[in-house]
């Protein structure tokens, strides 16, 4: 029986526990998923070496799984756009049974292998292309059978599994494990086994975006304001990078589309807009590149 499917020894009288005792157990449990992935930090961090050229030149993040797995993979994806910028059309998110299984099960698709082939190779997978493959088992057919289209497209394929020894995770070209173990509650994968998915992906994902000079320091200068909140966060990034108050920092968002990068090199390296995107763009988007190239004579 696989490690995720087992049944846990603690916890039996689960359901005559108070309340308190209850959220306790749940809480405590998710902490061990967060100590899983970061012991698989090596791994994780070659993956993230290993993706940042195909992405680089031009590659895509493609994210395949089903049910919890798959929805966090959609997560994921659909969150590097208001986060870096990130375009949608280099953030494919798959899922077994189609847009559909987002909100319901649908049943059976997660064991149809041919289907998983067929919707990567629909994706016109390439080899600059990085594929993410997610199975709480590791033995999904469906993630099985994109993982093999990935494979002979020529793609980097990084696999995540919740048991040792996986498919999904040892047929990848990085595999990384994440044995979080039986569940509070027997054979539920949407808790601590989910949670370290999320961690993961989230780390990845986040630690290629830093590769790709979507942050200056540790502030998020590469996102687009689409409301308020992002607007205001916009100026304060702008005031954090610059030191400048918030009118100055304000007007130069205003006479750069709210694009924060162009904001603090022409603050900081004290040219126009104009000038402060061509160095930005003659040095793959990093502003030390950019402060940099300005500086020198």
């Amino acid at each position: 029986m696989l490690n995720t499917e087992s049944p846990s020894s603690k916890n039996k009288d689960l359901d005559l526990y108070a309340t308190q005792d209850l959220v306790r157990v749940f809480t405590e449990d998710h902490i061990r998923a967060a100590e899983v992935v970061h012991a698989a930090a090596a791994d994780l961090a070659r993956a993230v070496e290993a993706a940042v050229p195909r992405i680089a030149a031009g590659g895509r993040l493609l994210y395949v799984g089903a049910g919890t797995s798959g929805r966090l993979g959609v997560l994921d994806s659909v969150e590097l756009t208001p986060t870096f910028s990130w375009p949608r059309s280099r953030a494919v998110a798959l899922l077994a049974g189609g847009p559909p299984a987002l909100f319901e099960a649908v049943e059976g698709a997660e064991d149809d292998r041919k289907q998983g082939a067929a919707d990567l190779v629909a994706a016109q997978v390439g080899p600059n292309d990085v594929v993410i493959l997610v199975a709480a088992s590791g033995f999904t057919p469906y993630v099985l059978g994109a993982l093999e289209a990935g494979k002979a497209a020529g793609a980097l394929t990084i696999g995540l599994a919740n048991n040792p020894s996986a498919p999904v995770a040892s047929e990848a070209e990085i595999g990384i494990t994440l044995d979080t173990g039986s569940e509070v509650i027997s054979g539920s994968t949407r808790l601590k086994a989910g949670t370290a998915q999320k961690i993961a992906l989230n780390t990845l994902s986040s630690a290629i975006m830093v590769r790709l000079n979507k942050v200056y320091g540790n502030l998020m200068v590469d996102m687009t304001p689409t409301n308020a909140k992002l607007y205001r966060r916009a100026v304060a990034l702008t005031v954090r990078a610059t030191g400048v108050d918030e009118t100055t920092a304000r007007l130069t968002l205003e006479a750069c589309g709210y694009h924060v990068k162009v904001a603090i090199v022409a603050l900081l390296g004290g040219c126009g807009v104009a000038e402060s995107r061509r160095r930005l763009e003659a040095n793959n988007g990093s502003v030390r590149g950019a402060l940099a190239a300005g500086a020198r004579p």
